[in-house]
């Protein structure tokens, strides 16, 4: 049986929940997951920075919860596959680009401790799951979104190895990133999204956790594939 044909049989209620702190390498890894088998890609972290840009747009402070609540009444956000690469949309304007910044990722974690913006992209995250054949990663996937998934990923790496490869990735853009100021920010964020009271960052209890500390996507996407393949018949 071709992997196409394996990945076809699992459609119908599949999901992997890729959960795990900022820089432990989700988003990669779930791209490279969703590809081999077929899947849909789902980039939660990427929701709420889109949100956080209107935030920001709209001069909006994260913390002002009725003026959050109001835009977020008309606010469209969408993952579209494009050739093989997942754009988001925010009311209809590709924002794939823009919402890829250390300052939107820093407020997109204040915007997520709102709940009802949580609730919002809840509802959107489980209208898209509803299919099933989804990789799904961010910090509550496995716990909150889709505690029914077949398969949990728990993908983690030491505060130090991602601040430098979030370093690296700003500075591959053009852009100019201090390690000790971006681990000082990474921990930040570590103590805020694990401490929020709404949907807390944790491990969920059936979560297999997969260290990436020393790992390279290769390893880590084949590590997860043969947890899959432990979990599902027909996935080798």
């Amino acid at each position: 049986m071709t992997r196409a044909a394996r990945a076809k049989t699992l459609e119908r209620n599949f999901i992997l929940a890729i959960d795990g702190p900022a820089g432990a390498g989700k988003s990669t890894v779930a791209k490279r997951l969703a590809k081999a088998l077929g899947f849909l890609y789902m980039d939660t972290g990427a929701m709420y920075r889109a949100l956080a840009l209107k935030v920001a747009e709209n001069g909006i402070e994260p913390g002002n919860s009725q003026q959050v609540n109001k835009i977020l009444q008309d606010t469209r956000i969408e993952l579209v596959d494009r050739d093989g690469e997942s754009r988001v949309y925010l009311d209809g304007r590709d924002v794939s680009e823009r919402i890829r910044t250390p300052a939107l990722s820093q407020l997109a974690s204040k915007v997520s401790t709102l709940k009802a913006v949580r609730d919002k992209m809840v509802e959107l995250q489980r209208a898209m799951g509803a299919k099933g054949g989804l990789v799904a990663e961010g910090r509550d996937i496995g716990t909150v979104v889709f505690p029914q998934a077949e398969v949990k990923i728990y993908l983690d790496a030491s505060p130090e190895e991602r601040a430098r490869r979030r370093v690296e990735e700003i500075n591959s853009r053009g852009g100019k990133a201090n390690l000790q100021e971006t681990l000082a920010e990474t921990k930040e964020r570590d103590q805020r999204d694990q401490q929020r009271a709404l949907a807390p960052l944790r491990k969920s209890e059936d979560a297999i956790v997969v260290d990436s500390t020393s790992l390279d996507i290769d390893q880590v996407v084949s590590r997860i594939q043969e947890t899959i393949g432990m979990r599902v018949v027909g996935i080798d």
